[in-house]
Formats: C-alpha cells, sequence, structure tokens
C-alpha cells in the first residue's frame, strides 16, 4: 500500500480511539521493509513473477512482476506520523514460518537451499519452478528458517537489530504461526540441534515440535535484552512459552485463555470476531478470502465479548484488549481496503472501550447512521455505500 494511504489508515485508527497499528511487514509473498545490511531481501524478496487470480489454488495467474517495500526512512516517517496521533505501531518479522520471501533472497537460511522452492501442480505459475522463489500463491509452506543453523539466527538478530530503532514500541512481534516441521524432521542441521538440546518427544508431540520453542525462546532472549517485549500469535504456546512472551490469540479464544491462565498477557484476535478479511454479507459480489465461505457482519462484531467469562478476576487482567486483523491477499487497493474495514472499525473500536454484559445492537446501529455520514465525508469507500 502506499505510504500516503499507510497514513491515512492510521488516521481511521485515530479517529476510532484505537491506539496500536500492528504491521505485518514479511511473509511469503514479499519482504516489505529495508534491511541495509542484507539488500538482497528488497532487491529479490521484495518482488514476485505474477500472483495468483482469485481465492487460492486460483482460477490463472496475472503474470505481473508485483512487489515493493518501506524504505526505512519511510518507515520512520510513518511511526513519527502515527506517534503524533496517538497511534503506536509494532512492527512483525515472521519467523520461523513464513519465510519464502527471505529464503528466495538468501538461499542458505533454508534446511535445504539446494532444493527449488515446492509449488503445487495446480497452482498457476508465472516464470521458472526452478531455485527459491517468492511465492505467488497463498498459503502455509514447509521451507522455513532452518533452525539447526547458527546462521540463521546471526542473520535474524541482524534483522532485528536494524528493525527495533526503527520503532520506538516496547512491543515486537516475531509471528511464530503455521510453521511446518516437515523440513527440520529430515534436516542433518535440525537434527543435530535436538539432539545437542536433548529435547525429547513424546506421545503428544514430535521433538521438532519442541525445537520451535527453543526458536523462540532464543530470540526472546536477544529481544529482552534490547528491552523489548516479544509478541506471538498463538502457536507460541506450543512446546513451552517464551517466559516473557504476550500471545495474540488468532485461533479461537482458546489460547488465550490457557495463557492467561498461565500468567501471561494476551491480545484477543479470534478469527470468529476479528478478521475483517472475511465478508461482510453472505453473498458478497467482490473477491475475499473466504470466498463465500465465511462471513463476518458488524453484528457479529459487535457481540464479542473481549475478555472471556471464564477467567477469573485476577486472570482477566491478563487481557490486553481486542485487535482486528486485515489481511490483505485479496485487497488490491486502498478502495478494498476501506470496504472491508468500515464500518466494522466502530464496532471494534465500542467492544474494546466498553465492557456491557448485554450489547443492544439496534441502538448501535441507530447510532452508527450518524457516523456513516461522517465516513461519506471523509470520501470513505465504505461497505454500506457499496451495498
Amino acid at each position: 500500500m502506499p505510504v500516503e494511504f499507510i497514513k491515512k489508515y492510521i488516521d481511521y485508527i485515530a479517529l476510532h480511539k484505537l491506539n496500536f497499528f500492528h504491521w505485518h511487514l514479511t511473509d511469503d509473498q514479499g519482504w516489505r521493509i529495508e534491511i541495509k545490511k542484507y539488500p538482497k531481501l528488497t532487491d529479490v524478496g521484495a518482488w514476485r513473477n505474477g500472483t495468483i487470480i482469485g481465492p487460492y489454488p486460483g482460477t490463472g495467474n496475472d503474470g505481473l512482476h508485483y512487489g515493493g517495500y518501506y524504505t526505512q526512512e519511510q518507515v520512520k516517517e510513518i511511526v513519527a506520523y502515527a506517534a503524533k496521533r496517538h497511534v503506536e505501531v509494532i512492527p512483525e518479522i515472521e519467523m520461523p514460518g513464513h519465510a519464502s520471501a527471505a529464503i528466495a533472497a538468501y538461499p542458505y537460511l533454508s534446511c535445504f537451499p539446494g532444493q527449488s522452492t515446492f509449488v503445487d501442480a495446480k497452482t498457476p505459475l508465472n516464470g521458472s519452478r526452478e531455485g527459491k522463489q517468492v511465492q505467488q500463491t497463498w498459503g502455509v509452506f514447509d521451507d522455513v528458517f532452518c533452525a539447526g543453523k547458527e546462521s540463521t539466527f546471526g542473520f535474524l538478530e541482524d534483522v532485528v537489530s536494524e528493525v527495533m530503532p526503527l520503532f520506538p514500541s516496547k512491543y515486537f512481534h516475531v509471528g511464530g504461526d503455521e510453521s511446518p516441521k516437515k523440513h527440520w524432521e529430515k534436516c542433518p542441521n535440525c537434527q543435530r540441534r535436538i539432539k545437542d538440546l536433548k529435547i525429547k518427544g513424546d506421545k503428544k508431540h514430535p521433538a521438532e515440535h519442541y525445537l520451535q520453542s527453543y526458536f523462540i525462546q532464543r530470540m526472546e532472549k536477544f529481544l529482552n535484552k534490547n528491552g523489548k517485549s516479544l509478541i506471538g500469535w498463538d502457536e507460541i504456546l506450543e512446546g513451552g512459552l517464551a517466559p516473557n512472551a504476550i500471545v495474540m490469540s488468532w485461533r479461537g479464544e482458546e489460547g488465550g485463555i490457557a495463557a492467561a491462565k498461565e500468567n501471561h498477557f494476551v491480545i484477543m484476535t479470534p478469527g470468529s470476531y476479528a478478521y475483517f478479511d472475511h465478508q461482510q454479507e453472505k453473498h458478497d459480489d467482490s473477491v475475499t478470502f473466504s470466498n463465500n465461505r465465511w462471513y463476518l457482519p458488524i453484528e457479529k462484531v459487535y457481540s464479542w465479548k473481549v475478555v472471556p467469562q471464564v477467567l477469573s478476576a485476577s486472570q482477566k487482567h491478563f487481557i490486553m484488549g481486542p485487535q482486528a486483523n486485515l489481511w490483505t491477499e485479496q485487497m488490491k487497493s486502498p478502495a478494498k481496503v476501506e470496504y472491508m474495514l468500515f464500518p466494522r472499525i466502530a464496532a471494534l473500536s465500542e467492544v474494546g472501550w466498553t465492557q456491557q454484559a448485554n450489547r443492544d445492537f439496534a441502538e448501535f446501529n441507530n447510532r452508527l447512521q450518524m457516523q456513516i455520514k461522517r465516513y461519506d465525508l471523509w470520501g470513505v469507500n465504505h461497505f454500506y455505500k457499496n451495498k
């Protein structure tokens, strides 16, 4: 998204009394932040040869060389812009999964550097299938950062060391989600690491499962040493939680509940209430991630009780608040982002700031009509205007 739209998005956050912008900067389909020590991250990793058309697996490929990234100066500009509006920006650098773009730039980060990126035969691809590639489709991929090589951690510490000074926030998001262990199971370096650390599998999970816990805990120590607190998606609970980590609960509320019961801080963002890439009505005629499988109407967002009632009073203290996620696989323009964001952002703000036992949607909807008039005055491409 253009820098000017990122600023406008921050305005939207501030105008709804929300106070954090979680910026997802790296993934399989593109690396989006300049790292001066590793120029190939943006020379190679920030670009893909094409993009599938429509939801996965796609009906074709647009064949367009697509990408871009934010320079460190642009990042500083955006962070300063947000700070003036009392919005704190939290960066996310994904690890150990969602690493295809980084691996395309620096293949040694993979368990198997000489192995071409696997692309399903049914995926319409543009260009070569040889060598390491930035992914042109969406999903979860086996080629993740190698946990057995010291060079992997050297790279990640270097990257994090460049990113940290750009963001004054004490929070740093490391992802931690959707990281398959298939390559680790076959990788001699990872197996040596497991042996050296005396990591044992059990009836519940093989040893590789616990290797991810080592990975995240090691990165947490580095972040803590630099005055940062680690945030990760709820998969970081698996295999043992890093001592000071904050859990972002996305696969339902269960992960957040489990973490709060262990006295860990939690940000609630369950897909059933908080995934704004899901369509707003059952049969939306625009392309969305869920493609008529799931939908999230504003009524559902407004019904969200952010703090799970099963927690005790002392455990509820660990729920920091809600977050909604707006993933942009199917959002090719700022107008589409606005279409997915509005007016659900109004419901998100109200459920975050109030703790009513039973909310009255009809009363909220009454007040929303004035808010819609504001959106019209702002020139926002909101959902109601397009119904």
